[in-house]
């Protein structure tokens, strides 16, 4: 029985013997093939290229290269400096005897625990990124030591390829060779990118703080280091949660890492973050809208497509993934590339149009718990000519330097009757209806509830005292999906699939419009039919004057423009004789609407001549009832204020008719009249947030 044990077992010996030779085997045979492939395939030869490109870029890089970032410079329409996108790097730089060792820690701890003791390159962080990515389908956590990413900040792009990483490691190790360690955290801790155009840790000191870096507190500079690794995730202005808890895993590795005390990881973690942004740095109404738009012109020029419409919700997540990494990428690039921005933007008429938001809003001085007016306005005027934006204001001005956020494009209210022209009425011209159509103001059984029904009228007189019951009569008969695949064609990114039902027709969307949207869609009415892309970017240079790119403004037809022209000619009666009597421009022909939503909880009135389209929306940043506003009440008199002043000494020229007009429109009130009401409208039952006039 002993031998026959024995057998087996050397016979079972034999067995993973054989199992591990053919595994050897196997893998010879990989490797063989893989060197085969690697240099039969050229990737030897261009991997030795990224080498020896790695090699010259830092054997000719001095210390002044990592204080080289250049300031980007923005300009209006008359060539006069708007913004200074970043001040100059050197102005901030501190050796490294002058970085707080709070950073030093906090950063490492963070980012890089093993920076003292590799090389430039941590292996085993790639290796367990990589397996990661091979886990998971895609890459979900980062390979990179601090000296990699100052590789990237400073001599590469932000360019996901493999031959962009292969370089970053060369790049990576030359660094370690020609500089010490101390040398290599203060080059990477002077040029981070800290958002907001902040780069360096005296920027952002100064830019969140208004103080020096060397006398911020522990959670302060534990904050400050939560927002490289995603400045857009992690930016305190727009998500300060997440900064808040990024700034306490920070905390929590420290203390972990026996770097900070009981006593100071607590009094850390406890502190409340008070952000007081720098006067001098602070970014305006234009200057972020600016930044906007450059930003997303880059992302164009490197082929982005814009999306806002889906077929599955993964490929909205996958398409919002793509736009979030390339807009932190472009915007990067914005900040540090010594770009000249070239703008429409119209400073005289900025100043105007801030003015009457202010002067007609004076009387509400309540302000919320962050010291910010309750009661906001924003506007957004377009030249008609050009297409382009030339003034926008997102807010009330006040003495506030830490609330950055621009309403007239960043915000989304609904939009009550304003929305009528774009979904109803102008696509109702388009099916072979006129201005002189017979429609029934009647009561219907879904429909909207209303204090009196008027009977048998003309559709010009329905879109004069925006009756409710009109309209959505008419979004019946073209259909919501229909209507609304309008606004898709004009670039609305908010529109969603519980909005295609029939109170769409009375402006009742799930997230609604922005200001910019609308005064958009209004200037492609004026421009029979046309749409152009809001933009305020005319074109980017380098610091030498090098062209990066030019904006076209090229032209998407939306509508027919005859029925364009039938709803130009509707509302003009608008301010003649409708909702909005009085607040025409005086010796000027113009159209629009009114908006007045649910419980008067927001107001509008979108409006154009031959020259300007102007928006604005009038209402509280959480939306509550104004017993007086409507949209023929402060923004029907912010919109008149505002278009008389920039139509002062212009020729008066009239729209062009439609087809089959039988009678010039009146041209315009030679002088304004009192305001008037509009339509007293019961809500729509079961709707909360969608009901007009």
């Amino acid at each position: 029985m002993a031998k026959k044990g024995r057998k087996k077992k050397t016979k079972k010996s034999n067995h993973v013997f054989w199992i591990a030779v053919r595994i050897q085997i196997a893998l010879m045979v990989v490797i063989l093939g893989f060197v085969g492939y690697y240099y039969l395939g050229g990737y030897a030869k261009t991997i030795k290229g990224l080498k020896s490109d790695a090699i010259n870029l830092v054997e000719s890089a001095t210390l002044d290269t990592f204080k080289a970032n250049q300031t980007s410079l923005v300009y209006d329409a008359k060539g006069q400096l708007i913004s200074t996108v970043k001040a100059e790097k050197d102005v901030y730089y501190l050796t490294f005897d002058k970085i707080p060792t709070d950073f030093v820690d906090a950063i490492i701890s963070i980012e890089d625990k093993k920076f003292y003791s590799h090389r430039g390159i941590d292996f085993m962080a790639i290796v367990r990124a990589a397996l990661a990515a091979i886990r998971n389908g895609e890459v979900t956590q980062g390979g990179s030591t601090i000296t990699q990413q100052l590789a990237r900040t400073i001599f590469l792009s932000n360019e996901r390829t493999w031959q962009r990483k292969v370089e970053e490691i060369f790049v990576a190790m030359e660094l370690e060779k020609k500089y010490t360690k101390n040398q290599i955290l203060e080059f990477y801790l002077n040029n981070v990118y800290f958002a907001n155009g902040y780069y360096g840790i005296e920027a952002a000191s100064q830019g969140y703080f208004c103080a020096h870096a060397d006398s911020l507190s522990l959670s302060q500079v534990a904050f400050l280091c939560a927002i490289p690794n995603s400045p857009n995730f992690y930016d305190p202005f727009n998500n300060i949660a997440n900064t808040y808890k990024r700034r306490d895993r920070i905390l929590y590795n420290m203390h972990s890492d026996g770097i900070i005390s009981d006593a100071r990881y607590d009094e850390a973690k406890a502190e409340v973050i008070s952000l007081k942004h720098s006067a001098r740095l602070k970014n305006d109404y234009v200057e972020t809208f600016t930044y906007f738009c450059a930003t997303r012109e880059l992302m164009k020029a490197r082929g982005f497509e814009f999306r806002n419409k889906f077929d599955t919700d993964s490929e909205k997540e996958a398409y919002e993934e793509a736009y979030k990494t390339l807009y932190e990428e472009c915007q990067s690039t914005l900040f540090t590339a010594g770009y000249r921005i070239y703008t429409s933007i119209d400073l005289d008429k900025q100043e105007e149009l801030q003015k009457a938001i202010d002067e007609n809003l004076k009387d509400y001085g309540e302000v919320n718990d962050e010291g910010i007016y309750a009661l906001q306005s924003a506007g957004v005027c377009i030249d008609n000519g050009s297409g382009r934006v030339v003034a926008i204001v997102g807010g009330r001005k006040q003495d506030y330097l830490g609330y950055t956020l621009n309403r007239a494009y960043q915000s989304y209210r609904q939009p009550g009757s304003s929305i009528k022209p774009l979904i109803v009425y102008t696509p109702s011209f388009e099916s072979g209806l006129t201005p002189n159509t017979m429609v029934e103001d009647k009561k219907t059984d879904d429909g909207p509830k209303q204090k009196s029904y008027l009977g048998a009228m003309t559709i010009r007189t329905a879109v004069e005292k925006s009756r409710n019951s009109v309209a959505w009569q008419l979004f019946k008969d073209i259909t919501p999906e229909r209507g609304l695949e309008y606004l898709l064609k004009m670039k609305f990114n908010k529109i969603v699939k519980s909005d295609y039902y029939l109170p769409a027709s009375l402006g009742g969307l799930t997230y609604g419009v922005s200001p910019l949207e609308m005064a958009s869609a209004y200037a492609t009415i004026e421009n029979d039919g046309y749409y152009r892309t809001p933009t305020c970017i005319i074109k980017i240079t380098d610091a030498e004057g090098n062209v990066i790119l030019t904006t076209e403004q090229m032209e998407k037809e939306i509508y027919d423009a005859n029925a364009a022209r039938m709803m130009t000619s509707c509302m003009t009666g608008v301010l003649t004789v409708g909702t909005a009597k009085g607040k025409g421009i005086p010796n000027m022909p113009c159209a629009g609407k009114t908006g007045t939503t649910n419980d008067n909880k927001d107001g509008w009135f979108v409006g154009f001549s031959y020259y300007y389209t102007t928006s604005i929306w009038v209402g509280y940043d959480t939306p509550k009832k104004l017993d007086d506003l409507q949209g023929a009440t402060y923004p029907a008199q912010i919109w008149h204020d505002f278009m008389t002043s920039i139509h002062n000494g212009l020729q008066p020229i009239g729209f062009l008719p439609y087809l089959g007009q039988e009678e010039p429109d009146p041209v315009y009130e030679e002088e304004p009249e009192d305001e008037s009401e509009e339509d007293d409208i019961e809500p729509l039952e079961g709707e909360g947030e969608d009901e007009d006039e």
